[in-house]
């Protein structure tokens, strides 16, 4: 992974801990980690982002459900210690009907379970598009999942950009406002990682579909705004722009550049 990262331009990447669509993590492989822990010193990569399963629901009406959600979140975050204090992003979940609420009640149960005193990575809570009956959407709904926890110094908020522009919010003319927004409702310490993709889809469509930087809705020079704002300095930028590795690099190369 840090051998491909590099190989791009890029000082930070995403990786999944298991199949996004669910099923067994594969064994960890010490003398992998050691490799790899050589490699991103190497390269200069401080901090990267795991990825949860797409499958994981932790307010799923489904006891069965929610149980591999405990299973999975447990043993990822487990694993994350093997790569000491770095990033962990998940979405929060859907609550398929039970109101949301229920919802938020559900994923700090979860969460309130696997989070334990003493570890080093940081969860993240990733900005929801608003799909169907996704929890989220909203930085109120975030912040209401946060307050519930005991270990809360142990989870920040990964903001996505086409989910945020998705939801409702208007980073490409009103950036600044939203992120005092973020800032008075969840606070901008807790902002750890970004996910910069453009959107298919007007702001406030609820739709969720990524495009390629500056061949969406969202636009090059908006995104720009973001990678480049101020407040936002040194956080991860991850691409999740539906691409290929030539695709990525010429991606990092214009978010990196000024015009």
């Amino acid at each position: 992974m840090a051998e491909t990262a590099h190989s791009i331009g890029a000082n930070t990447f995403a990786f999944f801990t298991r199949n996004p669509r669910g099923g067994k993590a594969k064994d960890i492989d010490p003398c992998d980690i050691e490799t790899f822990h050589e490699a991103c010193k190497r390269y200069g990569i401080d901090t990267v982002v795991a990825h949860g399963s797409y499958t994981v629901n932790p307010c799923s009406a489904k006891p069965q459900v929610r149980e591999f959600a405990f299973q999975a979140l447990e043993q990822d975050l487990e694993r994350m210690e093997y790569t000491p204090h770095q990033l962990f992003n998940m979405h929060p979940g859907s609550h398929v009907g039970q109101g949301v609420d229920k919802g938020i009640e559900l994923i700090a149960e979860v969460l309130n379970t696997v989070l334990k005193p003493g570890q080093t990575t940081t969860l993240l809570l990733e900005t929801m598009a608003g799909k169907g009956s996704e929890v989220g959407s909203s930085f109120e709904e975030l912040a209401r999942i946060i307050e519930r926890l005991d270990c809360a110094d142990q989870v920040g908020v990964c903001l996505d950009t086409c989910h945020v522009w998705d939801a409702g919010y208007d980073i490409v003319n009103h950036l600044d406002e939203v992120l005092d927004e973020f800032d008075r409702i969840i606070g901008l310490s807790r902002l750890r990682a970004l996910h910069i993709n453009d959107s298919l889809n007007d702001c406030g469509s609820h739709k969720d579909r990524h495009a390629r930087i500056g061949e969406g809705s969202l636009g090059l020079e908006a995104l720009r705004r973001v990678v480049h704002h101020p407040a936002l300095h040194g956080l991860p930028c991850i691409l999740e722009t539906p691409n290929d590795l030539d695709g990525y690099a010429a991606e990092i190369a214009l978010l990196r550049s000024d015009a």
